[in-house]
């Protein structure tokens, strides 16, 4: 134990002067209204804001036509691509869908106070604007691979050749590569140390705290999640999906429907909740910063749940059987509306309507109790054993995190080092491993490096959707025009 411990202080000691000067400037914050907003939040709500106007409030418009082409409307299994529809919107999902919907919520209404659930949702209905751009051109210039058919997609395709279209190869090349090591040291840290390392937390402290014997055994809870792990990872996106498709209806509505329940033994509580979050929005009387302040968590929360601008949801969307991009473009802006105006909002609700949270922030009822802990009491607060149901929900989503983030991680590693055998399993071996030292380790500064890594993959994948979001419209005309003349109709099921 004594030899981990130094071990993860070395670590510690060696990341932290890096990780304070990357994290410093990705997350570079200025002072509004007395609490500090990251302009990284402000470049994705910002963008998120111009591509809703810019194509016309596409998730109003195309919300029924995306239920459509998910439910299978549209699809054709003869079409190139390896999942269908429905299948690459759970792998996105599952990738989105983590310990942030548990965990982040209740640090935001926590810090927020229960207004930021507002700015929130907000953010996630914007948010869907950005998903729909930035797939959409994810299919459109994906690699397929023949014979095999595999697909290789993401923003390290559509940045490098449509930047290239546009007379920009260098810059093109340049962004893409930046995306591809950042989406690469995220996708070991983010979405895979912090994933299992905070699982095991949750874990040990629902089976006795300091006193459970899985206490100081970090080491065997990663070998187990690891081996789990590479089951699924070891066939691709294609064995992933498969996974993803059952394993994300079940875990949501196992959450949901343990937020539905501690909702209906407070059901006389309900419309004092939504007041609450209303009136927080705009006044958040007691909350640092006021108004402006539960604006702030709200925003900040949803940004960082949903992704939308990152780039990562393209990869997995790329995968899908289809010829018609904007299509798929259409099923993914239901990807922020199920992360964060679905799940993220039954976590907020659940905090509030329990009395752990109001408009002016957190009450003596929560305690000391904040993160996962907080989220924890609340539902712990209608029926004494759900902490437990609560604890299978956070492994189970960083689980389904972890699968997915290997698939991004992957299609980074060979856009930057080669499509190889050697460099397939290089990659997953080393995911592996990292699975095992985040159940093991703290490694504080790694995971601040790795969150910066993966808002910097924002940087670069937004400055490409505004260069090529012209396409996407010019894209997007010519596929309602298909779909009003008939050329673009439903599939008849034999």
């Amino acid at each position: 134990m004594s030899l981990i411990q130094t071990l993860d202080e070395r670590i510690s000691s060696t990341f932290q002067p890096i990780s304070d000067a990357i994290v410093g400037v990705v997350f570079y914050s200025v002072p509004v209204a007395g609490t500090s907003f990251p302009l990284i939040v402000g470049w994705l709500i910002a963008a998120a804001i111009i591509f809703t106007f810019y194509f016309g409030f596409i998730q109003f418009r195309g919300f029924g036509h995306a239920i459509d082409v998910v439910k299978g409307k549209y699809s054709d299994p003869s079409q190139p691509g390896e999942v269908s529809p429905f299948q690459a919107l759970t792998a996105a999902v599952s990738g989105t869908v983590g310990l942030g919907n548990i965990a982040g919520v209740a640090v935001a209404v926590a810090i927020g106070g229960a207004g930021a659930t507002f700015w929130m949702i907000l953010a996630g209905i914007l948010g869907m604007a950005s998903k729909f751009t930035e797939v959409t051109l994810g299919v459109m210039y994906r690699d397929i691979r023949q014979p095999s058919g595999v697909v290789a997609g993401g923003p390290m395709r559509y940045l490098s050749k449509g930047l290239a279209e546009m007379g920009m190869p260098k810059w093109g090349k340049f962004l893409a590569g930046f995306f591809a090591i950042c989406c690469v040291g995220g996708a070991i840290g983010g979405g895979n140390m912090f994933q299992a390392n905070q699982s095991f937390a949750q874990v040990v402290n629902v089976t006795g705290g300091a006193n459970s014997w899985l206490a100081g055994h970090g080491w065997l809870f990663g070998l187990i999640m690891a081996a789990v792990v590479g089951l699924v990872i070891i066939g691709g996106i294609q064995s992933i999906a498969a996974v993803t498709s059952r394993l994300v209806p079940t875990m949501a509505l196992l959450y949901l429907g343990a937020g539905l329940v501690v909702l209906a033994v407070n059901a006389d509580m309900i419309f004092w909740a939504f007041g609450q979050i209303i009136g927080g929005a705009f006044s958040a009387e007691g909350v640092a910063g006021g108004m402006v302040g539960a604006l702030i968590q709200g925003f900040r929360r949803a940004t960082f749940s949903n992704e939308a601008g990152i780039g990562s949801a393209a990869i997995a969307h790329s995968a899908v059987r289809t010829d018609q991009p904007v299509s798929q473009g259409f099923a993914a802006l239901l990807e922020p509306f199920i992360d964060t105006v679905v799940i993220c909002t039954m976590t907020a609700l659940v905090i509030i309507i329990t009395g752990h949270v109001t408009a002016g922030g957190v009450t003596e009822l929560a305690g000391e109790a904040r993160g996962v802990a907080l989220t924890s009491a609340a539902f712990g607060s209608a029926i004494s054993w759900f902490p437990y149901v609560l604890a299978v929900c956070v492994v189970l989503f960083a689980f389904s995190t972890m699968i997915t983030w290997s698939y991004y991680g992957l299609q980074a590693w060979t856009y930057l080092f080669g499509d190889s055998r050697a460099a397939d399993l290089s990659f997953k071996f080393m995911f592996l491993f990292f699975v095992v030292i985040g159940s093991t380790m703290s490694l504080g500064p790694v995971i601040d490096f790795s969150d910066s890594m993966i808002f910097a993959m924002g940087i670069a994948n937004i400055i490409g959707l505004y260069f090529l979001m012209p396409v996407v419209k010019r894209e997007l005309n010519k596929y309602w025009a298909g779909i009003q003349d008939g050329s673009i109709a439903p599939q008849l099921k034999a």
